[in-house]
């Protein structure tokens, strides 16, 4: 077994299981994007960074692709944390201003503006599409092609692929087109419908820039009863 903490809080797992499981085995929340269960772990979206090591020499990491190692101390929601997350919601909402799964991730981060050009695009290459229809469809009839702001994803030589069964699995669990936000002045980015202005009871134990990262707040939830 190997041993390390999240948060604080003494953690024991087996060999070869990822920061990202670790946590959601402890009920600790770390929003993802590209990662889905069932696929494997891709770290495209960045979503699930996480801090580790000691400040000043810690580093970011993806979680979902990181294993565990013995000793580690992880931080899911130091200030660093946040803000790298915040951004990247931002960078996500630029591009598909209307995913309804990106509006809903940027509500619960308390994402409040959106400072980057708007580009109205369909497709964040998050390669959940890819991935299920090589790995659960054993097709592989899609792929990414071309690099940098050339790098989309499409069919071998963009002809209709013969070993394409339509199935739709790639629109299933892609977040861009799997739902569309109802929202109607996309150039105002967020829309904020779905926010919680509510403002959470934060205890640091520990850290002096650790947030709360539970959901809901537990101590919120003692006060309403």
């Amino acid at each position: 077994m190997i041993e390390f903490t999240i948060n604080g809080i003494d953690v024991s797992v087996e060999p070869g299981t990822t920061l990202l499981e670790a946590a959601q085995f402890l009920g600790v929340p770390i929003p993802t994007l590209c990662h889905m269960e069932g696929l494997t772990p891709y770290g495209a979206c960045r979503l699930c960074v996480v801090e580790v090591g000691d400040p000043p020499n810690s580093r970011m990491v993806t979680s979902c692709t990181y294993p565990a190692e013995e000793g580690l101390k992880v931080r899911t929601a130091s200030v660093r944390v946040l803000r790298a997350r915040k951004m990247i919601v931002e960078l996500l909402l630029a591009s598909c201003p209307q995913s309804k799964t990106i509006q809903d991730i940027a509500a619960a981060m308390e994402v409040r503006q959106q400072r980057f050009r708007q580009e109205n695009e369909d497709c964040i290459l998050c390669g959940r599409c890819v991935r299920m229809c090589s790995e659960q469809m054993m097709a592989g009839a899609i792929g990414f092609t071309g690099r940098g702001q050339e790098r989309s994803i499409g069919t071998p030589f963009d002809v209709s692929s013969e070993v394409c069964r339509l199935c739709g699995g790639c629109m299933y669990v892609c977040p861009v087109c799997e739902l569309r936000c109802t929202y109607n002045e996309p150039e105002k980015a967020i829309c904020g419908g779905c926010a919680n202005l509510a403002p959470p009871c934060v205890e640091k134990p520990q850290y002096d820039d650790m947030m709360c990262y539970m959901q809901p707040c537990v101590a919120c939830e003692i006060k309403k009863d």
